[in-house]
């Protein structure tokens, strides 16, 4: 068996964060109550003519460019004609012949291996109904009948399950990061389709497609088991079908749902009410600047600024807190553990965003620096969080308050020479260079001075005051 090669394709639909539909101006939104959102259009009723969303159009063109694609400047739709319950007009609008980006790719890491991926091409379409069935009924949702959507279909290129879950993954942060879709497995707004053959030499074997996987760990799950299951059907002698499929996370196995139609069966044709868009240079330029930095590129400003490797990837994770630190200039291993410790704690806590609190990034970037010259520490930064998140006082004030509650030099030296002398143990067991005793005299002065003071500080008077017994 281990003399089979897998390659694998993979289709992705992500519906377009836009505010209404592709073809009509009804409300494009998740949720809420079934079958609101609709529009004659929707139906294709005599009389009607689609509208193009030219924000879709800017989306898919956003994308296109992110995923390192050529763009065709000619925005042509045409029609794909099927007859299913999801889909009420009888076709769908799609781009069969002139897909906005062609020959792109995103590059993936497996294992300390870089690889990429190639991209056949980009489309714009318009979702179908959400089908949902209940014993012996099914129900239609015409909500998301017309939602904009782009289809993103990779080259074979994919060798197992792991190389996939990369290349899913990594879209999906490209896609985040440009904002042209949220990416939402678990509502829809994502789905896979993939194409699994196994071959024992380069040519590749017959495919199969299993539809709408509704997560990453389900499609590496989904490849594993259709390409043993392909490689036993050779083995015994058989052959393996065209054949659409669907993958039962319960059974952990695939189901044969039909035979595979051919693109003949769908009778492409240009889709007559809608003329071909034109995207000129300029605009191709201003969707380009509006691209942000890309999860890659930030995470190579993040390797050089020496944060570890596993706050990078919780940086990446967080959009939210990785554009806070854009355009960062001071510590950033500082004010990354400041966002992703006490300051993400508190975010969670209060069920708040970054943006809704009063930590301008001005004021952040203040305490960052407080913290790097050691004008205050960890714990006095602990104490003042609440008022740096919640009030638009000044940092300095904010610090300074806080130093005037705590102990003077003087003071210290007075609380460190009663605290050694409550202890004649453990200045014994430190003379006898047991560590622990001055872990314990240290804590024991902290806990006084509840935490207020600088420990280097402390360190150094309490070593002075031991020197002297």
């Amino acid at each position: 068996m281990g003399e089979y090669k897998t390659r694998v394709g993979i289709e992705v639909h992500c519906e377009l964060k836009t505010n209404s539909k592709m073809f009509v101006d009804s409300i494009n939104n998740y949720g809420g109550m079934a079958n609101v959102n609709i529009n004659e259009i929707d139906f294709a009723l005599p009389g009607t003519l689609p509208c193009v969303n030219e924000y879709g159009i800017m989306l898919g063109l956003k994308a296109a460019l992110a995923l390192n694609c050529t763009i065709n400047k000619k925005v042509v739709f045409d029609r794909k004609n099927y007859f299913y319950p999801d889909l009420p007009k009888g076709y769908q609008i799609t781009q069969a012949r002139n897909p906005i980006g062609v020959n792109g790719y995103v590059e993936i890491e497996v294992e300390g291996k870089k690889k990429k991926i190639g991209i056949h091409d980009i489309h714009i379409e318009e979702d179908t109904c959400k089908s949902t069935h209940a014993d012996t009924k099914s129900y239609l949702d015409f909500n998301r009948n017309g939602v904009p959507l782009i289809e993103i279909v990779s080259e074979p290129d994919m060798e197992n399950e792991k190389e996939a879950m990369a290349y899913l993954e990594k879209l999906k942060e490209i896609l985040l990061y440009t904002n042209v879709s949220d990416c939402k497995m678990e509502e829809g707004s994502m789905r896979c389709d993939v194409n699994v053959s196994v071959s024992k030499t380069e040519t590749l074997g017959t495919r199969t497609e299993t539809k709408n996987i509704g997560s990453i760990s389900s499609v590496g799950r989904a490849i594993l088991v259709e390409s043993n299951r392909q490689i036993q059907e050779l083995e015994q002698g058989n052959t393996i079908q065209e054949e659409t499929r669907r993958f039962d996370e319960k059974q952990n196995r695939t189901i044969l749902m039909r035979v595979k139609e051919t693109g003949n069966d769908y009778r492409y044709f240009p889709e007559p009410d809608i003329p071909p868009y034109i995207l000129e240079d300029t605009f191709i330029d201003e969707v380009k600047e509006k691209i942000e930095v890309l999860p890659d590129e930030r995470r190579e400003i993040y390797r050089q600024a020496g944060i570890q490797s596993i706050n990078i990837e919780k940086l990446i994770a967080n959009k939210e807190i990785s554009d806070y630190l854009r355009n960062f200039s001071g510590n950033l291993v500082i004010a990354s553990n400041l966002l992703l410790g006490e300051i993400s704690a508190y975010l969670n806590k209060t069920g708040k965003k970054i943006g809704d609190t009063f930590l301008s990034k001005e004021k952040f970037a203040l305490l960052v620096d407080k913290l790097d010259r050691k004008e205050i520490n960890n714990q006095i930064f602990k104490e003042i969080l609440i008022e740096l998140m919640e009030t638009d006082h000044d940092i300095n004030k904010i610090v300074e308050n806080k130093k005037s509650a705590s102990f003077t030099e003087e003071e210290l030296k007075v609380l460190v020479a009663r605290i050694v002398s409550s202890n004649p143990q453990s200045v014994e067991d430190y003379k006898a260079g047991k560590d622990r005793a001055i872990k314990y005299l240290m804590g024991q002065i902290m806990k006084e001075t509840k935490g207020s003071s600088d420990p280097t500080l402390v360190n150094r008077l309490l070593q002075e005051e031991l020197a002297r017994k």
